[in-house]
């Protein structure tokens, strides 16, 4: 017979962080790196994130002072704008953009032959983006890097962890090799909801 734990409603979150501290324990983690490490592994259930995870040196830093100087959060999927806090983002001025269901979008990608991940991370470099964030798609975070290394681009913090089994690992594997500010994770495993809780964890630290 299974028996439930009795908790009040608004005391589940802070319950479910205790017990995902109780069971990682100790980490090399920086505090607001563990504050994204802890955020993630609530929202998947995934332990193997605390071991996947790598973080840029200037990846907390560089994303909080985007948050806080009011700029925008650029996601790949609407799944994950649904999923930020747009509240919490908005005290601080930005707004998150999603233009993947747009119809310029679709119309850009026909003519260029390219996915429409692709071509709304292109129609989104000017718009004031501090923060990408990518966990659907591999040709979104592989069209952000390369936009960046062609001087068309310049968020503050690459957010990259797609899921999958077609170059989502690989186009990881070059991300953790920029020199500017990302948080990813290795291997197949990622997703939306690694990308919004990232972000989540990054606005309740701002």
């Amino acid at each position: 017979m299974v028996t439930l734990q009795p908790i009040a409603p608004q005391d589940i979150e802070a319950e479910s962080f205790r017990i995902i501290e109780h069971e990682l324990g100790t980490t090399d983690c920086t505090p607001e790196e563990f504050a994204v490490v802890r955020r993630i592994i609530h929202a998947t259930g995934d332990f193997s994130f605390a071991e996947t995870l790598r973080f840029h040196p200037q990846a907390i830093s560089a994303g909080l002072a985007a948050i806080r100087s009011g700029k925008n959060i650029l996601v790949d999927v609407n799944m994950a704008a649904s999923g930020v806090s747009t509240g919490l983002l908005a005290r601080f001025g930005g707004r998150v953009i999603c233009r993947i269901a747009e119809a310029e979008t679709a119309a850009m990608a026909k003519a260029n032959t390219t996915t429409r991940s692709d071509a709304a991370i292109s129609r989104s470099v000017a718009d004031n983006i501090g923060i990408v964030a990518v966990g659907n798609a591999p040709t979104a975070l592989l069209k952000v890097m390369e936009l960046i290394d062609q001087g068309l681009f310049n968020p503050d913090l690459v957010i990259g962890v797609p899921v999958g089994f077609v170059n989502a690992a690989e186009s990881k594997e070059i991300l953790v090799r920029q020199p500017y500010p990302f948080i990813t994770t290795l291997g197949r495993k990622g997703g939306t909801p690694v990308a919004v809780a990232a972000v989540n964890a990054l606005l309740r630290l701002a």
